[in-house]
């Protein structure tokens, strides 16, 4: 016998044994039940023998975490074949009567089963000696020792799944504290820079500039509402993909609010692409219930997504309506038509169509449109032909 200095990964196998709450009650129910006065649960590897449990009532003087040389153990020969020992009588058993551990440990009845977890890893016996002999070679014994054998693997695979989940956990925890830093990062150290750049420029703009300062300034300022819309836009795929979703803060519009933001939001857009044709047409009844921020993204989105990828020859068409039971907005543009494969993931997040696409943005456009129609319990739907694309935004009054 050796002593208890064990590596790290031993003493976790000992304590993780130790803390099955029956393994006690386990190897004392062996003992009366065989008659046999040691039972223990020992790991065994390629190169260890180690007692992770004991029972004792023999003065074999072996105690938990110590340690038998392997070679001298029958469970090294277990190990091997992964299958049962079970001697009822050493001096006549034909196979162990000479064989060298009954004799190095003075007994001569002896059982082993194999301990194997849920990934097949043999991790080790339940086992148990006598130096007299013992009726161990019928079904209750060997039947009762292999559902023991069991339940110990069943409570050490419990302990893996649970260390796994931890460490899980752990990693996810990890993941949301990044992901707060990340959204504090857009949120604040960028998104406040920036609005201080966007305001100089406006200030500059009403200032008397010559020709080339003042396209100087537009480009800064024009630069700097597209990154605007980039942080937004990333900022609203962090809370609904992983947040509790896009913030709604649902109010009653009446049609002239309604009607105002539509043409206000048109006109902006109009200044960014000033050789497009875009013809509204607003039939608002009604007045409809929802957030007018988040619903004036979504046409801003829409009416953007149509001017870049719709044909520069033909116009935009768009149309408003609101008939006291629904709000629907229908923007169209011509061009080619949008292949099938592509429409079913349009509305994902940062897909982006044809990967030779050159055209910038992060692809996030359609999905928070999409993201938008689903707080509002309404829906987006796209139609597409040779001759035109529509999408259309639905959402209840």
């Amino acid at each position: 016998m050796t002593g208890n200095n064990l590596s790290a990964a031993y003493q976790k196998d000992v304590e993780a044994i130790s803390k099955i709450p029956i393994i006690d009650s386990l190897l004392e129910v062996v003992c009366r039940t065989t008659g046999m006065g040691f039972a223990a649960v020992a790991r065994v590897t390629d190169k260890q023998w180690i007692a992770c449990a004991v029972r004792d009532e023999i003065s074999f003087g072996l105690n938990p975490g110590g340690e038998l040389e392997l070679q001298t153990t029958i469970c090294d020969e277990i190990r091997q074949n992964k299958s049962p020992v079970i001697i009822d009588h050493v001096a006549a058993d034909e196979i162990f009567c000479n064989h060298h551990t009954p004799a190095r440990y003075g007994f001569q009845s002896y059982i082993s089963f194999p301990i194997t977890l849920k990934n097949g890893q043999f991790f080790g016996t339940l086992c148990a000696i006598d130096p007299k002999p013992a009726q161990l070679k019928n079904p209750e014994t060997m039947g009762m020792f292999r559902l023991f054998a069991d339940l110990i693997s069943f409570h050490l695979n419990a302990r893996d799944e649970m260390a796994l989940s931890q460490e899980t956990l752990a990693k996810q925890d990890k993941q949301a504290e990044l992901r707060e830093q990340f959204i504090a990062i857009l949120g604040h150290d960028l998104r406040n820079p920036l609005g201080s750049i966007m305001m100089a420029t406006e200030l500059l703009g009403e200032s008397e500039l010559d020709p080339e300062t003042s396209h100087i300034v537009k480009t800064i300022r024009n630069s700097s509402q597209r990154m605007a819309l980039l942080i937004e836009q990333t900022l609203d795929f962090a809370s609904a993909q992983l947040g509790s979703g896009i913030s709604l803060q649902k109010k009653s519009i009446d049609v002239a609010l309604l009607q105002q933001t539509i043409l206000q939001i048109t006109e902006e857009l109009q200044r960014i692409w000033p050789q497009r044709i875009i013809n509204i047409s607003l039939q608002l009844n009604a007045p409809i219930v929802g957030d007018l921020g988040r619903l004036s993204q979504a046409y801003s989105n829409l009416l953007g997504n149509a001017l870049t990828h719709g044909s520069s020859n033909e116009p935009v068409n768009v149309i408003a309506s609101s008939d006291g039971d629904k709000f629907e907005l229908r923007v169209k543009n011509s061009g080619e038509a949008i292949p099938e494969a592509s429409q079913e993931k349009l509305f994902e997040p940062f897909y982006k169509g044809d990967p030779n696409n050159t055209k910038k943005g992060l692809g996030l456009g359609l999905y928070i449109v999409a993201e938008i129609a689903r707080g509002h319990a309404g829906k987006i739907e796209l139609n597409s032909t040779n001759e035109e694309t529509i999408f259309t935004l639905t959402i209840p009054a």
